[in-house]
């Protein structure tokens, strides 16, 4: 039997040697089996180009390095490597589950080639899609906005108002209207929605403070305090109440905050039950500038000479620094005493009938503590006038004193 297969397998050989050609290579585990009397057939490769069929008594009976053609390699190599399993599996059947085992790897890895292939292609399929109904939803967003902005103004009647655009050619009027409405909202966010803020200074016979004093309400007059138990809350600053009584004889109180309206208005109706503020603005009186938003005093309706602005964030008065006093940002401390100081401070400019602050607030900003500085001045002025006090009263004592007689001998 073992003869007869060495046979065997030297004719299949011979006959399908181009699909052989790398059998020498292709198997180097060992293959045995049993003959009559317990004789084995080995296949193995002792070393590159070096393989041989050989019995257990250790005949050689075939070399198969001599059944390699050197004619048409590359092009049979693939044949070669499926056709020489199934050759060996035929011959030792042994060696035809490991050869089932390989086979079933590759069809499932095929499978899974396929079934890759396919997914990426019904994405691809989807993606194309989803751009086609997006490019479909943006046109008719895109016409459907020219046709409301851009459509002309109508009267009670239904007829269209003739405008600027009227004589132009269809498409170009919608537009030309279309960019109108849109700066104009544009417009709308950026600057402030009125140009007089505050109405006209009163005439006589009603009484206008000489002053305006525009003050920022958040960390300046109370300060927002979150906690589990009561949530959000306004803590007011130490001072206040004696600070907006003292100053409402004086000043016009304006509150400028880029605050919403309709959290200003609550906050500050508790806080002022008196009504010494007399007007409030709120986010849509600012400018929107390079992400801030800013306070121009220029929309305010007030001679700018008059006018003092109290805050703690430079960026929203920087466009009139001039007219600016800032204080430290208040962090809710109940020991500060901030609005003490600038009360004194601000009666007396007032008191002083200053004509132009500008120059006061010019003067204080070179300081890095300005109310700090105005203690300091009050200060040596308080020395000054005591000073002066103490001469006028030297000088009015008489320079030799009149001698009255008394009873002990002595006068004065």
């Amino acid at each position: 039997m073992l003869h007869r297969n060495l046979l065997q397998l030297s004719r299949l050989v011979k006959v399908h040697n181009p699909q052989v050609l790398s059998l020498s290579a292709a198997f180097v585990r060992r293959y045995s089996f049993n003959q009559n009397g317990g004789q084995s057939l080995r296949f193995r490769q002792l070393e590159p180009g070096s393989s041989f069929l050989n019995t257990g008594s250790g005949y050689r009976f075939l070399h198969l390095s001599s059944c390699v053609s050197s004619k048409n390699v590359d092009d049979s190599k693939l044949a070669a490597q499926v056709a020489a399993p199934q050759l060996i599996s035929k011959l030792f059947p042994q060696t035809a589950v490991e050869a089932n085992e390989a086979e079933q790897v590759r069809e499932q890895k095929r499978k899974e080639e396929e079934e890759s292939k396919k997914e990426k292609e019904s994405s691809w399929k989807r993606m194309k899609l989803g751009f086609v109904i997006f490019g479909v939803s943006v046109t008719m967003f895109s016409v459907y906005t020219v046709y409301i902005f851009g459509a002309p103004d109508r009267d009670q009647e239904g007829n269209p108002i003739e405008d600027e655009f009227t004589a132009l050619p269809m498409a170009q009027q919608y537009f030309q209207r279309m960019w109108k409405s849109m700066t104009y909202y544009q417009k709308m966010i950026q600057e402030p929605s009125r140009e007089k803020l505050l109405p006209d200074p009163l005439k006589y016979p009603y009484i206008q403070p000489p002053y305006t004093l525009v003050l920022e309400m958040k960390d300046v007059l109370v300060h927002p305090d979150w906690t589990y138990q009561t949530g959000w809350r306004f803590k007011k600053r130490p001072g206040i109440d004696k600070f907006l009584e003292s100053l409402a004889r004086h000043f016009e109180i304006v509150i400028f905050t880029a605050d919403q309206g309709m959290t200003v208005f609550p906050i500050l109706d508790a806080l002022d039950p008196h009504g010494y503020i007399m007007f409030r603005l709120v986010r849509d009186a600012t400018h929107f500038v390079d992400g801030h938003h800013v306070k121009n005093l220029d929309n305010l309706n007030r001679d700018l000479n008059k006018v003092v602005v109290v805050d703690w964030d430079p960026n929203s008065t920087k466009l009139h620094p001039e007219n600016t006093f800032n204080i430290p940002r208040w962090s809710g401390n109940d020991d500060d005493t901030t609005l003490f100081d600038l009360a004194s401070f601000l009666l007396t400019i007032a008191n002083s009938e200053v004509e132009d602050v500008r120059e006061v607030m010019t003067y204080y900003k070179q300081f890095d503590n300005p109310l700090g500085q105005f203690r300091e001045n009050q200060r040596r002025l308080a020395e000054q006038m005591a000073e002066r006090e103490q001469e006028e009263k030297q000088r009015a004592k008489p320079a030799v004193a009149k001698w009255r007689p008394s009873f002990l001998g002595g006068g004065r």
